[in-house]
């Protein structure tokens, strides 16, 4: 898989999987825990979630480290793993300029 051979491609593929498991959980498993009484779900996606946002976190600092990003750059990648649908737009518009 040619995505996985650089760090920014392994940050691309956890940037997408961590938005989603974001996603997943702020329209499926939190309306299921609060409106259906459902928690299971919410541990279950929140706990994948966790790993993939450390994961995101940790390649977003090597990233930074590796191909010498400024600052802004690396701090705005950081804060767009905690706005829904942040880490779409931190893939096209920061990532992709490494590729």
């Amino acid at each position: 898989m040619e995505l996985m051979k650089t760090t920014i491609g392994r940050l691309r593929l956890l940037a997408f999987f961590e938005g989603v498991s974001f996603l997943i959980i702020l329209f499926i498993t939190m309306p299921l825990k609060y409106m259906a009484e459902m928690p299971a779900p919410n541990k279950v996606v929140g706990m994948v979630h966790g790993v993939l946002f450390v994961g995101y976190i940790a390649l977003v600092t090597l990233a930074y480290m590796e191909y010498k990003w400024n600052f802004k750059k690396y701090t705005l990648a950081v804060l767009m793993s905690v706005v829904p649908f942040g880490t779409f737009w931190a893939d096209k518009k920061l990532f992709r300029d490494n590729v």
